[in-house]
């Protein structure tokens, strides 16, 4: 006999996630509860919380929250019960969480070492889908007066010229730079282009008096530094 499906109505009161939220806090829901307290309602043949299961599974690769951030919009609205509107929300969700768990104040940020720059920048680039660069440039303190994107690439590939990247550096009169981008692959292990890349840029930096300090690469929870690793 083929099962009933049940109604959000039909869930007892102290099940429901919007109830179970307001009675015990957000800390006791699961992700999938959670999730569809943000969704509000399901389709017709599913609840929000089955919903909500549903997206959290519906990457081939990356299960659960991390899946998230991993999702487009157009696989998002493949799911029945999903529209354009839930569809945003949830990749909102995905942003704001990446942006929260990099949350800190830049100029409280000490930027001593490769590893405190890569700790850093590790939340807001580890689960991105494409290669990006980012360019940081420091004052004679040492200190940041600048961040900006300079370069967004391919899965695998990112390009960035040296003019695009000094002519920044020189509106902000910085007096050194430092270049990180991404390996969406989670191995940051640096590609023979990423080493031609920073030999050049360290080519152009040296000759306008604006140092290229460092190269870093983030993975996954791991990073690798040319100047550690004595490739600059």
């Amino acid at each position: 006999m083929e099962k009933k499906h049940q109604t959000m109505k039909e869930i007892p009161v102290s099940e429901r996630p919007y109830e179970k939220c307001m009675r015990y806090g957000p800390q006791m829901l699961s992700d999938a509860e959670l999730l569809a307290v943000i969704l509000r309602n399901g389709a017709k043949e599913k609840t929000a919380v089955e919903l909500a299961r549903e997206i959290l599974e519906i990457h081939p690769y990356y299960k659960g929250l991390l899946g998230i951030f991993h999702l487009s919009l157009e696989e998002l609205r493949k799911l029945s019960g999903i529209g354009t509107v839930k569809a945003m929300q949830i990749l909102a969700l995905g942003e704001l969480s990446k942006r929260l768990a990099a949350a800190k104040v830049q100029d409280k940020v000490s930027f001593h070492s490769p590893q405190s720059i890569a700790e850093y920048y590790m939340e807001k680039m580890r689960h991105l889908s494409r290669e990006e660069m980012i360019l940081i440039c420091f004052n004679g303190k040492n200190k940041v007066i600048k961040e900006l994107k300079v370069s967004v690439g391919t899965v695998n590939q990112t390009v960035a010229s040296p003019r695009e990247l000094f002519l920044e550096a020189l509106r902000c009169e910085a007096v050194s730079v430092i270049m990180i981008h991404n390996h969406p692959s989670g191995d940051p292990t640096p590609s023979r282009q990423d080493i031609i890349t920073t030999k050049r840029m360290q080519e152009v930096g040296d000759f306008l008096g604006i140092p290229l300090s460092d190269h870093i690469v983030i993975g996954d929870g791991s990073y690798v530094s040319f100047r550690e690793e004595q490739m600059m």
